[in-house]
């Protein structure tokens, strides 16, 4: 077994750590979301709490880990032997992203019901993880309906599985922790919501913290045991003082001004619910214990806001989770605090629940020209030649959904049809391949004609490859969408541009919602450019969005014959995701020799493979040409004007594009 990093070593990195320790201390708290760029010991501290914490005591045999001082009369595995007892260290499980539902809470254990023709039950990973942690690196690719299982497993204690005719609760108290890459796709406020705190995490810009960090993992990656057994005295130190705050905790007092304070600010910050009140305070709680106290503190308070409300700030997916420290210590000073939100000279390391350092190094109008180069508008500084600063993002609107004809097989989402591994059954049918979903009732019509022919003697049902049966499924997949924004001179009015932007940036949330993958393609003056590849992070694509420039000629063609490349890769890399190509333009071709009719090419490329398209007309002015129409009509597709893009008007565009693709 690999020797794990000390957790102790990790250098900086404080507000990781100490939430680490206070779920430890208290796995009340609701466990913690560790967000950050890649590279910054997210993964490597969670793996390296495992070793901290102490052994647990569990009953021989017993496959959900129950404690020998108090079995769970529920545990399927009861009755157990009193006084029967073993010791064990705490297990650290880990739920792979592509993890079925099946494998997380448990199923029917098939092979004995087909063998023997008996119920039993198998557990998953919520019975592994009882007592223990639960560690899911990229939480946010995770299936939505896998998070919402093992929240609400986390939040409750217990698990609960009713499906194939078995009916089983279990116990599945662990220390929940996620770590992400915002970078990769956000979770929705909801499921972060339900983690009790949250953490950002970022490499350090010290150069002196830099050298020490990389100093520690090369004498770690050189003698791991070596390295870990020099660190010894500082992780037994930990450990101890974790066991000491368990046991202290029963003990600490959660006083009238301290409530008042927690209601306070939450009701200032206008946190959701009542989540929030509640996890502050199992968080000032247990900071509470780890300092050795009996009495929360303003000091207390103040810390758990700072890890258990950022993230539940967030209005909508594109604000940043954040919490501003001078309205929180005005809030706590008008709830009539008696500590100052400072330091605490009685506790241990200073108050605040710090954990030790573990060693001693520690606008224009709708007339404007078709082009920038011809509109005589003073351009601004630093700007090239034709090209003109960015403008802002009108409002964005609600929208109904588009969605890509027919019945798709992607990853699960929120906006096509599609089979998918999780929806609802709709059927049954012979496996292609490997069998993933057995669908039992299926499986047993098709074996039971043939027991008698099969000497069948006993209970077990005789069973053989030609009867099992796929479960098919329907739900909803994710796609990609595709956006192809005319950047051009022809859209640099800026009340226009505003208006475009706030289009796409509504389509952008919507996207976000229905978990689907998004992709920018912009043209203007010569070329176009991939200003975002296909990514899960709808964020990237907003802050792209925001920064867009305009200006120079249109080259229409340009810019769908890039997004055709980019298609084009992404069907290698993903074949199942389908796309849905939405293009921003009035349908203006002035760039390159024959414009018109190389667009009028490009776009036939779409639709002879048949890509679903929409196509956003932004011709404005009392004289219209209809080109973004005669655009559409080439694509395959169909056009809608930017006021038809709000939820009120767009039902009947869902219908034409499905009508054109049928």
């Amino acid at each position: 077994m690999s020797t794990p990093y000390p957790f102790t070593a990790v250098v900086g990195q404080d507000d990781l750590r100490l939430a680490l320790l206070l779920n430890a201390v208290s796995p009340a708290v609701g466990g913690v979301l560790v967000r950050g760029e890649k590279g910054t010991a997210k993964s490597t501290a969670v793996r390296a709490l495992a070793a901290l914490l102490p052994e647990v005591g569990v009953v021989p045999g017993c496959r959900f880990s129950c404690d020998p001082i108090a079995p769970d009369p529920t545990c399927p595995d009861a009755p157990h032997e009193p006084g029967v007892a073993m010791s064990r260290p705490a297990r650290m499980v880990e739920l792979p992203v592509g993890a079925s539902e099946d494998r997380l809470v448990g199923a029917l254990d098939i092979e004995r019901a087909l063998a023997e023709g008996v119920k039993a039950f198998e557990p998953g990973l919520l019975a592994a993880a009882h007592r223990g942690i639960l560690y899911v690196d990229e939480v946010n690719l995770l299936h939505d309906h896998l998070v919402d299982l093992l929240l609400d497993a986390a939040a409750m204690g217990a698990s609960y599985v009713e499906r194939e005719g078995v009916s089983v609760r279990h116990a599945a108290r662990f220390l929940l922790v996620g770590t992400m890459n915002p970078e990769e796709g956000e979770l929705r406020p909801q499921l972060l919501d339900r983690f009790g705190l949250t953490v950002e995490v970022a490499a350090s810009r010290e150069p002196d913290q830099r050298v020490e960090v990389v100093r520690r993992r090369l004498a770690y990656d050189d003698d791991p045991a070596a390295f870990a057994a020099s660190w010894g005295d500082e992780e037994t130190a930990v450990r101890q003082r974790i066991v000491a705050a368990r046991t202290l905790l029963p003990r600490v007092r959660l006083g009238d001004s301290a409530l008042r304070q927690i209601a306070t600010v939450c009701s200032a910050f206008e946190v959701d619910g009542m989540r929030a009140d509640i996890v502050m305070a199992r968080t000032a709680t247990a900071l509470a214990a780890w300092a050795g106290r009996t009495d929360v503190l303003a000091e207390d308070v103040r810390q758990a806001a700072l890890l258990a409300l950022p993230h539940r700030r967030r209005r909508n997916p594109f604000d940043a989770p954040g919490l501003d420290e001078d309205k929180l210590d005005e809030m706590l000073e008008e709830s009539g605090g008696d500590d100052d939100p400072g330091t605490d000279p009685d506790g241990p390391d200073g108050g605040g629940g710090q954990p030790p350092e573990g060693g001693p190094e520690g606008g224009g109008d709708a007339g404007a020209p078709a082009d920038a180069e011809e509109s005589g508008e003073p351009q601004p500084a630093g700007a090239g030649s034709g090209e003109r600063a960015p403008v802002g993002a009108a409002d964005p609107f609600r929208t109904r959904v588009l969605s890509v004809p027919g019945i798709g097989e992607g990853a699960a989402g929120r906006r096509s049809r599609a089979r998918t591994e999780h929806g609802r059954t709709t059927g049954a049918r012979r496996p292609e391949g490997a069998l993933t979903k057995l669908h039992l009732a299926a499986t047993v019509r098709a074996a039971a004609p043939h027991q008698r022919a099969r000497g069948r003697s006993g209970r077990g049902l005789v069973v053989r490859r030609d009867d099992l049966r796929q479960a098919t499924r329907e739900g909803r997949e994710g796609n990609l969408v595709l956006f192809v924004v005319d950047a051009s001179g022809s859209m640099a009015a800026r009340q226009r541009m505003s208006a475009v932007k706030g289009a796409v940036l509504s389509l952008l949330l919507d996207a976000y919602q229905r978990r689907d993958k998004v992709g920018l393609v912009t043209f203007r003056g010569s070329a176009a450019e991939v200003a975002l590849p296909p990514t899960s992070s709808v964020d990237a694509a907003a802050a792209r969005l925001e920064s867009l420039p305009t200006g120079g000629r249109t080259p229409l063609a340009a810019g769908l014959l890039k997004a055709h490349d980019v298609l084009r890769v992404e069907r290698l890399r993903d074949p199942a995701r389908r796309a849905l190509v939405v293009v921003v333009t009035d349908g203006r071709a002035t760039g390159g020799p024959e414009p018109v009719a190389l667009a009028g090419r490009a776009a036939r490329l779409f639709a002879a493979e048949g890509i679903a398209s929409v196509v956003v007309d932004c011709e404005s002015g009392p004289v219209r040409l209809g080109l973004a129409g005669q655009l559409a009509g080439e694509l395959g597709g169909t056009a809608v004007t930017l006021d038809e893009l709000r939820a009120d008007s767009i039902a009947g565009l869902v219908k034409d594009v499905q009508r054109r693709a049928a």
